[in-house]
């Protein structure tokens, strides 16, 4: 039965990479497939991992109607056996429902690759919908890391080399590579709540993981005689 797969993770795990895998394994057995993708790091209308891999693909504007493209096409005399969608957390709730139905009505196979949540720690709308609709949900096994060393399931924007947790959803960028002022860092929760980033922890930033602890006791020193009344007096100017 054909399925509707949504991959999720975050930023830097690899989600492209997986997206070509799956077109090329396909490819070689003769099958023969159609990839959508929005603001691709390598430009329009092409799909690339950062591994150097790159595929020609739809660019996707906010009007195309998935099943109306794939209808043309297959009426025209074109043929698709697969679909490959990528940064699908930038479609919009009815573009997903137009996918299910490129499932359910031309039983089609369509794998959607995107990351869950914003830089807000918020669902994206369209993964959302995924989320609700997909008949199977896959979260990548390539892991991304903290700079912590810890798994990294947050995405984290920064401006300026500051994280920041508002402003528009969706501004471009790549993790590694700003754009202009605005970058991309993979955190664990734990940082990500702090607004602790990389460049924060290089530059000397007190981390809120130290936290203050008591100084322990010193240990109690030999017990002191009980007094019997005799004092020592200092001596006296003069005296011998």
């Amino acid at each position: 039965m054909p399925e509707l797969v949504f991959f999720s993770g975050t930023m830097d795990c690899g989600k492209s990479t997986l997206a070509l895998q799956i077109e090329h394994n396909r490819s070689a057995r003769g099958l023969q497939g159609m990839i959508f993708t929005r603001d691709d790091r390598a430009g329009t209308g092409r799909l690339s991992s950062r591994l150097g891999l790159v595929a020609e693909a739809v660019e996707v504007a906010e009007d195309l109607n998935f099943q109306q493209h794939l209808v043309r096409h297959l009426t025209a005399g074109g043929r698709t056996d697969y679909v490959i969608v990528d940064e699908a957390q930038f479609l919009s709730p009815e573009q997903v429902e137009q996918l299910a139905r490129v499932v359910d009505e031309l039983g089609i196979d369509v794998y959607a690759f995107g990351i869950a949540t914003d830089f807000r720690t918020r669902l994206f709308p369209g993964s959302q919908r995924l989320m609700e609709l997909a008949d199977r949900l896959e979260t990548l096994q390539v892991e991304a890391l903290c700079w912590c060393g810890a798994r990294a399931t947050h995405n984290a924007r920064t401006v300026g080399g500051r994280m920041v947790v508002e402003g528009a959803q969706v501004v471009v960028g790549d993790v590694g590579e700003p754009t202009g002022e605005v970058g991309y860092e993979v955190l664990c929760r734990r940082h990500h709540r702090r607004r602790l980033t990389a460049a924060a922890a290089g530059a000397g930033a007190l981390s809120p993981d130290v936290l203050p602890v008591d100084e322990p006791a010193a240990p109690p020193g030999p017990p002191v005689p009980p007094s019997r009344g005799v004092t020592t007096a200092a001596p006296r100017a003069g005296s011998h």
